[in-house]
């Protein structure tokens, strides 16, 4: 079946005259003899496409194609119109409508006009769904933060961006103290639940201009563009503070240990000149905080 088309016109004729041809043109056809009935079908069948005629008694073609606009803008409307009346047409497509055939209309001509409307269907469907999955790539499966492939790829434009215009920009890398004991005592499903909650928290606390990620495992990674070391250290030092002050709670909603973070600071150009060295010299200012005691934030 190619798709489901609804016909919606007052002359009976018409309506039978499409139907026959279409359905064996492969399509599953519905009929109304005016606007009213066929947003009634719309309703309660999944309609591809509709072809309507211009001039119908209750609503015409402009006010009934804003209609099926409201009720779902995914559906084209080929709208039916005889030869004095192509200015109406062109008007009900400034409301919507796909394209217009005139009558009479020749055969060819009109499933031409609908299987073309019903191709561009297709691809804009085809193109949302490549833009979903190309977004979904970017994402971490379980904090539903960005991922660390797609942090890579910003930072690396940050860094470029800042380089070209001499601006500040800071990076935090947040690691999350004892993780593994976490697991071994109260098991990997708390864990996850754990690195669910981190990531909500640090996604409330970071700014919008701000991008969080998730670095890998227990680590987190927060760029800050036009951001000073100062500025960066106050943020890095609230996180530090809101996580250690949560009352985490495992999968069953007891509650657990505290938890801590301890925070890698660095800043570009100060600290750095390219992705990696900003990047190894967080790390390096990370594990500097571990040795010193964890729960804090250092800066390199």
């Amino acid at each position: 079946m190619l798709a489901n088309i609804l016909i919606i016109d007052d002359e009976k004729e018409i309506c039978l005259y499409l139907e026959e041809l279409l359905t064996e043109n492969n399509f599953l056809v519905f009929t109304a003899e005016n606007g009213m009935k066929g947003l009634e079908i719309i309703e309660k069948e999944k309609i591809d496409i509709v072809l309507a005629d211009i001039v119908m008694p209750k609503i015409d073609g402009i006010a009934l194609t804003r209609s099926i606009k409201e009720m779902n803008p995914d559906i084209p409307v080929i709208l039916m119109t005889a030869y004095s009346s192509i200015e109406y047409a062109v008007e009900s497509m400034k409301a919507g409508a796909a394209d217009f055939i005139s009558k009479p209309f020749k055969i060819n001509y009109a499933l031409f006009i609908i299987k073309k409307v019903l191709e561009t269907k297709r691809l804009g469907e085809k193109a949302k769904k490549t833009e979903y999955y190309k977004e979904l790539s970017n994402i971490d499966a379980l904090t539903s933060i960005h991922n660390y492939r797609f942090f890579k790829e910003i930072l690396d434009n940050e860094i470029k961006r800042h380089k070209r215009y001499e601006r500040n920009l800071s990076f935090l890398l947040i690691d999350i103290d004892n993780f593994k004991s976490i697991n071994d005592t109260y098991g990997h499903l708390t864990g996850d639940i754990v690195l669910k909650q981190i990531a909500g928290l640090l996604s409330k606390t970071v700014r919008s201009c701000d991008f969080l990620a998730r670095y890998g495992g227990e680590e987190f990674a927060v760029i800050l563009p036009e951001t000073s070391e100062n500025e960066a250290l106050m943020l890095g030092k609230r996180i530090v503070s809101i996580i250690e002050n949560h009352k985490f709670k495992s999968g069953e909603g007891e509650p657990i240990i505290k938890i801590s973070v301890t925070v890698g600071l660095t800043s570009f150009p100060r600290n750095a000149s390219n992705l990696q060295q900003l990047i190894d010299r967080a790390d390096q200012a990370l594990y500097k905080g571990k040795r010193l005691g964890k729960n804090r934030i250092t800066v390199f």
